[in-house]
């Protein structure tokens, strides 16, 4: 299982990016698939989850509102729409995959074995 985001970038608070993890290796029936991010000097923390099979999401109370996660299961792309982006929301966001079956908190980074490499998303205000 390989996981590539992508899509991040500089952009004024206000604004909008749109990020994509997109998944390779196997089929991810069975998977839930995690948005997280780090600021300089913080720990990472939970953004976004998407289930693969049922698409139930679920989000961070800093996001509500503003972000949301989709998948396009053909072509094995997650996504993190962000709109009215602000400037906590800058950090460097990865996604990660994990089967259902071995996961309890599917808001826990540290349950995911999979990990993608991070994009940076930086918001000028």
């Amino acid at each position: 299982v390989q996981l590539q985001a992508s899509g991040g970038g500089l952009v004024q608070a206000g604004g909008s990016l749109r990020l994509s993890c997109a998944a390779s290796g196997r089929t991810f029936i069975g998977y839930v698939m995690g948005w997280f991010r780090q600021a300089p000097g913080k720990e990472r923390e939970f953004v976004a989850f998407i289930t693969w099979s049922a698409g139930t999401t679920s989000y961070a109370d800093s996001v509500k509102g503003r972000f949301t996660v989709s998948r396009d299961s053909a072509r094995k792309v997650v996504y993190l729409q962000m709109n009215s982006l602000k400037s906590e929301d800058t950090a460097v966001y990865s996604c990660a995959a994990a089967h259902t079956r071995y996961i309890s908190d599917y808001r826990t980074a540290q349950e995911y074995p999979t990990w993608g490499q991070g994009t940076q998303v930086t918001v000028s205000s």
